[in-house]
């Protein structure tokens, strides 16, 4: 299977190394990871968002790791990348940032309403282990770096660095095949800051969030896209708070800039709100979040929003 079949596949990435791919990528479809090492064990990175996706997940896992996942790493909080947790074996320590713990728990299942999907029998489940830091798991025979990038996307961005093989798991740090990135409840400036040290690390592969897995030049080039992106919103941050223009009608007015052909186009004014904030001493008028920005995001839709899950 491809990208372009539209069905959900597994990619070898290196020896023992895979992304669960699941196209289009749009709202609440995600990719995975699965690392394994000789030994047998594994570390799966993220899950989905519905029953239906993460049973087909852990089926597509059992292929590589027949005991299933050792471990799970959390990227980030958000349900797109959680809400499978609770179908993960009793045995699997889920690792997380504290702040993941703590989104988690919170949100709970809101995103359901917010989001209608068939979503199925869900269960909260947050990370058992919470870190703050960057930490090294030592699978047989190679590392796996936890390393915390954010803000950036979140409040508490984790990418998952395999050193020998050269491969990044990027969770949303990084969007591929025309996407919009998001950074509301992150930051501006700090997913810049993200991109760039994933630069420097100089990744032979690269598994976005969401989007096609990018590999070879098509790493540096994606990673260049997303930085020129951030400056982009920034530019247009800046053009629009002298003009006096709120954080929607800047959005309205370049909705024809240069990514009008993007998915996700009305997470624009979702950027937009940060970015006001981080370049003023603006107070903003509602909390940053997606639900508290759903009206403005479906004015600059022009419809309704819907889950591709």
């Amino acid at each position: 299977m491809t990208w372009n079949d539209g069905t959900a596949y597994l990619d070898e990435l290196a020896p023992g190394v895979h992304a669960y791919v699941q196209p289009a990528g749009g709202w609440m479809v995600n990719n995975c990871g699965v690392i394994t090492d000789a030994s047998g064990d594994a570390v799966l990175v993220d899950t989905t968002s519905t029953e239906k996706r993460n049973r087909a997940l852990l089926a597509e896992v059992s292929r590589v790791a027949p005991h299933g996942p050792r471990l799970a790493v959390n990227t980030h909080h958000h349900p797109d990348h959680t809400y499978g947790n609770g179908f993960l074996p009793a045995r699997t320590t889920i690792i997380g940032h504290h702040l993941c713990r703590e989104g988690v728990r919170r949100a709970g299942l809101a995103a359901t309403q917010e989001l209608p999907a068939d979503y199925g029998d869900l269960t909260v489940r947050p990370p058992d282990l919470t870190i703050g830091g960057d930490v090294t798991l030592h699978l047989d025979g190679f590392p796996v770096e936890l390393r915390v990038l954010g803000p950036a996307h979140s409040t508490h961005d984790v990418g998952v660095w395999l050193p020998e093989q050269r491969v990044m798991f990027a969770g949303d740090l990084a969007f591929s095949g025309g996407g919009h990135p998001i950074f509301l409840e992150g930051s501006m400036h700090g997913f810049r800051d993200a991109v760039r040290r994933m630069r420097e690390l100089a990744p032979e592969v690269l598994l976005p969030g969401h989007g096609p897995v990018c590999r070879g030049e098509e790493v540096g080039r994606v990673l260049d896209e997303l930085e020129a992106y951030v400056d982009w919103t920034e530019a247009v941050a800046r053009e629009s708070i002298a003009a006096g223009l709120s954080p929607l009608e800047a959005a309205l007015e370049h909705r024809d800039g240069p990514y009008r052909a993007w998915a996700e186009g009305e997470r624009v004014v979702c950027n937009l709100h940060r970015a006001y904030v981080e370049l003023s001493d603006l107070e903003p008028s509602v909390p940053l979040s997606i639900p508290a920005l759903w009206s403005e995001m479906v004015a600059l839709h022009g419809g309704p929003i819907v889950s591709h899950a």
